[in-house]
């Protein structure tokens, strides 16, 4: 019997350019790259250190590598409402993670 040519080396990568899917998400949400800006980071910084590194959710302290800004209202690439220093709160990675992106998800298919 005939042995077969290993087959995976014939697939093509995920994507449409072989980027991985953030990089394929970060060119069509251009916003993205508003995260990078020193603006963004010292109103991040901002909502941490008001906060006392305290997750308004959990009320855990964490160090700042565990703690996001996390906009309260969702900008949905609104460069206004993304830079304003009042929609921001400090969040640690895990309940933004996953209880309020549930909730975002959620309320965007309700509509609200």
């Amino acid at each position: 019997m005939k042995q077969l040519a290993p087959r995976g080396r014939q697939l093509k990568p995920r994507g449409q350019s072989g980027l991985g899917p953030g990089r394929a998400r970060d060119r069509v949400d251009t916003w993205r790259a508003w995260y990078k800006t020193a603006e963004w980071r010292a109103i991040r910084w901002e909502a941490l250190v008001s906060a006392y590194f305290t997750c308004v959710r959990c009320g855990l302290v964490y160090d700042s590598a565990n703690l996001v800004g996390d906009h309260k209202r969702p900008h949905r690439g609104n460069r206004e409402l993304f830079f304003d220093r009042t929609n921001v709160q400090c969040m640690c990675a895990d309940c933004h993670n996953r209880h309020k992106q549930r909730e975002e998800r959620a309320n965007a298919y309700r509509g609200d």
